[in-house]
């Protein structure tokens, strides 16, 4: 096609980060009016590209055109006023600052007059554009701390909007979603498309992304490989294109029915969270994967920090059993007795992003790494950092390196090794494979697969329904704080059966 129907041209990319080469000589074209998918390994460049593109990073060799001339962008807000918007993978939110200051954060001087910034306006123009956009209704208000990752990510996508922009940029967006909100951004997407609106998405989920793009460029080792029409891609091609070589289809289990002990080994009685989860209940069995899904609002999130005694104001009765029944009150009590938590806020929640793999790796594990008195013993450190390492198969350039550096699937693997390095009975995982690449997600399907078999109790919260389906051996749909219905693998587990109980 003619360079007159590019909205952007960029030609020789490169990033370093010391001696890592990011993006190695990118050419990459965008059209107007086209959804384009940006499909790679974690590492591959993909985030980087885009970040250069919407100015969070700037380029140290190259150049881009938009709109045929010069494009530079210093930071976001520059870019957003070149019409250049985008959603981060990880959460970008001014935590101690309301919602409605997020979506206008860097430009709130269109709301000054003699110095005095107009705050209901901040609020008007921020409520108007959540109904223009269609877009989850978010308290304008609340501190964006306060808010839930499906809630900040609508936060982050009003600020992109805000500017309408003529290029916006997703970055793993809907691996924060709920299935209702999901369907919220396709209409939208679609939306953007027919007002000749140009698209970029990264999403693991590549079915997702051959649904919803016009073509695909592929990214590895900071390499553009090749960029291929949709209509000439199937799922097996872009993994085959992402990794070089054949990926095995076998992610989930391919037992038919449930397996599982009889014994019990966490009992959960009444439990609820005021406003979030009323009278839940269950059992979980030893070596079971106990699944929970439903829409947003649905409360699933919160049974998973209830159960680790993390929620505030809880009541009920959970209750671990081995050999002798605990009552999980608090979140050392739960620790003690081999329970483990990885929420869904990875980078916010679980991980000291500006701290080391070592320390990160053993921060659960202290107490068993006591050296002489009050100190820790290095050698017991380093070898138990060592072995999570080799063991998660994290790619890094040492123990030291910090975790902030990583890709999101080797941050994932430290998440999740650092808890099965330790002897657990239960193990809750709130969306354990967001933002992760489709060879770092089947590993993750792996690990959890052997855990179970070794007799571990997984309580599995996701927002996506094949992996919950894939991987659970009974299943819990919650809406609007409740238990709506149970299933039990091979008996109706399908996608269909539990959309018509979520809704």
């Amino acid at each position: 096609m003619a360079g007159t129907d590019n909205i952007l041209e960029v030609r020789g990319l490169c990033k370093y980060f010391g001696p890592t080469v990011a993006n190695d000589h990118i050419d990459f074209d965008l059209k107007r009016g086209e959804i384009r998918g940006l499909a790679g390994e974690n590492g591959s460049g993909k985030s980087t590209l885009l970040q250069q593109i919407a100015g969070i990073y700037l380029k140290d060799e190259g150049t881009m055109t938009l709109n045929g001339k010069a494009y530079d962008p210093k930071n976001p807000v520059d870019a957003i006023h070149k019409k250049v918007g985008i959603v981060v993978q990880e959460l970008g939110v001014l935590n101690n600052l309301p919602v409605a200051v997020n979506v206008f954060s860097g430009r709130m001087k269109q709301f000054s007059r003699f110095g005095v910034i107009d705050m209901k306006r901040v609020y008007r123009e921020a409520e108007a554009l959540f109904d223009k956009y269609g877009l989850m209704k978010v308290p304008l208000h609340q501190m964006c701390s306060q808010l839930s990752i499906e809630s900040r990510k609508m936060v982050e996508l009003a600020r992109a909007l805000s500017g309408d922009p003529d290029i916006l940029i997703l970055d793993e967006v809907t691996q924060s979603l709920s299935q209702n909100n999901r369907d919220m951004l396709y209409r939208l997407i679609r939306q953007l498309k027919e007002e000749g609106k140009t698209l970029v998405i990264i999403t693991h989920d590549l079915e997702e992304m051959l649904e919803i793009c016009d073509s695909i460029s592929v990214l590895r080792d900071g390499h553009l490989i090749t960029t291929k029409d949709c209509s000439q891609l199937d799922t097996d091609k872009v993994k085959r294109l992402m990794v070089g070589r054949e990926v095995s289809n076998e992610y989930y289990r391919n037992d038919p029915t449930a397996d599982y002990e009889d014994e019990v080994v966490l009992k959960v009685e009444n439990l609820t969270v005021p406003g979030k989860v009323e009278n839940v209940s269950f059992d979980l069995h030893k070596g079971e994967i106990l699944g929970f899904c439903g829409l947003s609002d649905s409360g699933i999130h919160e049974v998973g920090k209830a159960v680790f005694a993390i929620s505030r104001h809880k009541k009920g009765n959970v209750t671990l059993n081995v050999g002798h029944p605990i009552p999980i009150n608090s979140i050392h009590t739960a620790t003690s007795n081999g329970m483990a938590y990885v929420p869904k806020d990875r980078d916010g929640e679980a991980l000291m992003m500006q701290d080391s793999i070592v320390s990160n790796f053993v921060l659960p594990s202290l107490d068993e790494l006591q050296g002489r008195g009050i100190f820790l013993n290095p050698k017991k450190i380093s070898q138990m950092a060592q072995k999570g390492i080799d063991e998660f198969n994290v790619k890094c350039s040492g123990m030291k390196q910090k975790i902030g550096g990583l890709s999101g699937g080797n941050k994932q693997k430290v998440n999740l090794g650092r808890w099965l390095l330790k002897d657990l009975n239960v193990i809750v995982l709130d969306c354990p494979t967001r933002g992760v690449d489709v060879g770092v997600k089947a590993y993750i399907y792996h690990v959890m697969a052997k855990a179970r078999k070794e007799g571990l109790a997984l309580i599995l919260i996701s927002d996506e329904l094949p992996e919950v389906l894939g991987m659970s051996d009974r299943l819990i749909v919650m809406k609007n704080g409740q238990i709506q219905g149970e299933f039990t693998r091979g008996e109706n587990f399908t996608q269909e059966a539990l959309i018509e109980v979520m809704v």
